[in-house]
């Protein structure tokens, strides 16, 4: 297909409109800013490491409107409207253009320098073949250009840029909403946050209940903030995040070959997200056989739709085969999507709830990999977190929707005994309304709602995200262990 000259020129001024109106449009200008623009924007700026800033994560939260925002920054803090140019490579004019070339365009259109200070972003870059390639060229040669691209298509940005882009790339993983955000853009300028920002404890049933519509429909900007989309939940999140991503982005990246195969997995973990597995349980419930099973779940995780946590025994240490794991979506929305909202009633809301307190976690990704669960023929414990230097654990977790805990601990003995074995001087469990300490023997119980759980581990994840990032292991495992 042969485009001529002016019809990409046109194409590439009504993109960016702020060449004009020193605004981006109002459609993006309304939207409110996810509190990971914070954590983004400084690495926009940073230009002293020659490196372009990969933003990628899952369809539908916020990319598109995370670059608009960072314009209309750079546009306020001075720099000149026609040196920040905008090009989405899924456009049918920009087919097969390499991204050298749209770049030129664009230098010519505004009769500036390839020395100049500029801001190139490439949107949906995902569309373009080898644009790992493309971007790398860049990078080396264009010197005083700061590159910034993002793609809907998660697993194939992230396997791409760690093929190619090491010294070039800085990856910046955008997740779905952490319960903190939600909060944020759900009340945000509101007399209302009131109830848990000051008075958390106070209004815990109102928290809970934005933690049941936070569990149903908070991952993804769009569905949190507006009723249409509620209402069409399957349109929005099944067909436009889980099909796109099940039928074409994984199988266009590594040649699936049995689409609905994939789909029954995906359908049956996420039933039953939050429960251990085994390859075995796996294939004999699903039909599938075990070595594509591996590979599936490798290809889910990285598009950001599973995490997978392996288990550790009653002494804190690893198998040497991982026969069993649990999994959980990264987030709860997906569920509801599929099959029905979830209901504080239902038998298997523990394990919902579970696996949204774990995806707050998801947003921890500096502990991430350092989180088990363990479990032995007398018990088991739903959240551990190893040193990651010594591998000794630190922290513990068991994550109920109940108060029987609370009301009596010695149900926790073969837990507590687990603390003890492991030197875990304080055990924290979750109920539904009850927030208390008490001591059992020489451990500390810290009884807390899920809800604030919840709450705290995002807020905690989001500012530690802020402040850190350029703190030593050693230094972060310190405030981690200030912050327990």
């Amino acid at each position: 297909m042969f485009i001529d000259k002016k019809q990409i020129i046109d194409r590439i001024h009504s993109d960016n409109s702020w060449w004009q109106e020193n605004s981006i449009e109002i459609f993006f200008k309304k939207m409110s800013k996810r509190p990971y623009f914070d954590i983004f924007y400084p690495l926009v700026i940073e230009k002293e490491i020659k490196r372009a800033v990969v933003l990628m994560g899952p369809r539908r939260v916020g990319k598109t409107v995370m670059i608009n925002h960072t314009i209309q920054k750079l546009i306020d803090e001075g720099i000149e409207s026609n040196k920040i140019c905008y090009f989405s490579i899924d456009t049918p004019t920009y087919s097969k253009i390499p991204l050298e070339s749209l770049l030129i365009y664009f230098l010519e259109i505004n009769k500036l320098n390839k020395n100049d200070d500029l801001y190139i972003f490439f949107d949906e870059i995902q569309y373009l073949n080898n644009w790992e390639l493309h971007l790398k060229s860049l990078v080396d040669t264009y010197h005083n250009i700061k590159f910034i691209v993002s793609g809907s298509s998660a697993a194939a940005l992230k396997l791409k840029s760690i093929e190619s882009g090491a010294g070039r790339f800085t990856d910046f993983i955008l997740p779905p909403l952490s319960f903190y955000e939600y909060l944020v853009l759900r009340y945000e300028n509101s007399k209302e946050a009131i109830f848990w920002n000051e008075n958390i404890e106070k209004n815990i049933d109102k928290l809970n209940s934005e933690f049941l519509y936070f569990i149903n429909f908070g991952g993804y900007p769009e569905v949190s903030i507006s009723k249409i989309a509620q209402e069409n939940i399957n349109r929005y999140l099944k067909n436009d995040i889980i099909e796109k991503v099940l039928l074409k982005d994984l199988p266009n990246l590594y040649g699936v070959q049995d689409i609905q195969e994939l789909n029954v997995l995906f359908n049956y973990i996420a039933y039953n997200t939050g429960l251990e597995f085994s390859l075995d349980a796996i294939a004999s419930n699903s039909g599938v056989a075990k070595n594509t099973i591996k590979k599936y779940l490798q290809y889910l995780e990285a598009a950001f739709l599973i995490h997978i946590v392996h288990r550790i025994d009653q002494n804190s240490k690893k198998f040497k085969k991982a026969n069993f794991f649990k999994v959980y979506l990264t987030n709860t929305s997906l569920r509801s999507a599929l099959f029905m909202s979830a209901n504080k009633e239902d038998k298997n809301f523990g394990n919902i709830v579970e696996s949204a307190i774990y995806a707050q976690y998801y947003h921890q990704r500096y502990i991430l990999k350092n989180i088990y669960y363990a479990r032995w023929n007398e018990g088991e414990v739903d959240v551990v977190i190893l040193d990651p230097i010594y591998q000794k654990p630190y922290f513990a977790l068991e994550i109920k929707w109940s108060n029987r805990f609370a009301e009596d601990p010695k149900q926790l003995r073969k837990i507590l005994n687990f603390c003890n074995k492991n030197n875990i001087k304080t055990l924290h469990v979750t109920t539904i309304d009850i927030l208390k300490e008490e001591y059992f023997g020489d451990i500390l119980i810290k009884f807390i709602p899920a809800a604030i759980l919840a709450l705290i581990e995002s807020s905690v994840a989001f500012k530690i995200q802020r402040d850190t990032s350029n703190l030593s292991i050693d230094e972060l495992m310190k405030q981690l262990n200030d912050k327990i």
